[in-house]
């Protein structure tokens, strides 16, 4: 049986200040396919153009030249509202630093992207956004301020939060980088939990080799290209 593809990337390139006396070409030419329930390190050092890559992949920038399939749809013909509905249905973002809002409950963290898609709040909201929390072991801290958690508990309630639409790619940039040993094995964990029951693709950065390792498949990024 095919594989589904779920994000393809034909030809990528990217440039800042094109024209310029500082133009800058950071990616040349990335060509990358992930299949559903890939589970992939991506290995980088500083200023190998990571971050401009999650940004394309998770359709926070667009690329200068190239096209990038998520499902089916090619997006670099999408006006900025598509592009904004399509990220917040298909993608999920875990970072190193959780960016979570820390005068409000690990519950009310979870239900906001839930909230910014439906333009109000329900019980079911709340039970979803409830259920997700117990997912990650953190449903006895549902009403405590995101601010007093743990930095483990705050990183697995943003990972509850990631799920909240059920998204087909979780991109992980280096969430376990502020942790401890015990609490990034944690992290790693149930990010593996997701991908293997949910069937969710997840695309892990780290620059821990004993993480990258436990990997599926680990794509190295030198100098704005891929070495799989």
């Amino acid at each position: 049986m095919d594989k589904e593809t779920v994000v393809e990337l034909r030809g990528i390139r990217k440039v800042f200040n094109p024209g310029s006396a500082t133009e800058t070409e950071v990616l040349h030419g990335i060509d990358l396919r992930l299949y559903k329930g890939d589970f992939c390190a991506v290995v980088v050092p500083s200023g190998s153009g990571k971050s401009t890559l999650l940004n394309i992949i998770g359709l926070l920038d667009r690329p200068s030249a190239g096209t990038l399939h998520i499902g089916s749809q090619e997006t670099t013909v999408l006006g900025d509202t598509d592009l904004t509905r399509l990220r917040g249905h298909t993608i999920g973002f875990v970072f190193q630093y959780h960016h979570l809002m820390t005068a409000f409950t690990a519950l009310e963290n979870v239900m906001i992207p839930l909230m910014a898609a439906t333009g109000f709040c329900n019980p079911q909201i709340a039970q979803r956004a409830l259920l997700l929390l117990d997912s990650v072991g953190l449903a006895p801290w549902k009403d405590n301020m995101a601010g007093n958690l743990s930095g483990g508990q705050q990183q697995r309630v943003s990972i509850a939060r990631a799920l909240a639409m059920n998204p087909a790619v979780l991109l992980a940039d280096e969430p376990t980088g502020n942790l401890d040993t015990k609490s990034a094995d944690l992290v790693f964990d149930l990010l593996r939990q997701v991908n293997r029951e949910q069937g969710t693709t997840v695309l892990f950065v780290t620059h821990n080799p004993a993480l990258a390792a436990r990997c599926d498949k680990t794509i190295e990024v030198v100098d704005g290209m891929i070495r799989v």
